[in-house]
């Protein structure tokens, strides 16, 4: 018998948002510790996942709003929880 082809699988969430935030890195830095953009490391996934939402629902979050709300608005909901949880459990 011949082996049967696995169907492609969706990324891991940690995967998805490792890749997500290969995006990020230039304004928040390699471990999220800031830089053009502000410090992201040691803050909740509860509160990245807000600020993003915010972002894309064209709220003033701060002075980084004009940068990042089309970023957030070019996200998916699962992709602002991807890359949410991502930094929220690997930048600590």
């Amino acid at each position: 018998m011949g082996a049967k082809a696995v169907p492609d699988q969706p990324a891991a969430p940690a995967n998805k948002g490792a890749e997500i935030y290969a995006q990020c890195v230039g304004c928040h830095g390699p471990t999220g510790g800031g830089g053009v953009g502000p410090r992201l490391a040691g803050q909740p996934a509860e509160k990245l996942i807000e600020n993003l939402q915010a972002y894309k629902a064209g709220k003033t979050v701060g002075p980084q709003t004009a940068m990042m709300a089309p970023i957030a608005q070019a996200m998916s909901d699962e992709d602002i929880e991807a890359v949410a949880h991502y930094i929220a459990e690997n930048f600590k």
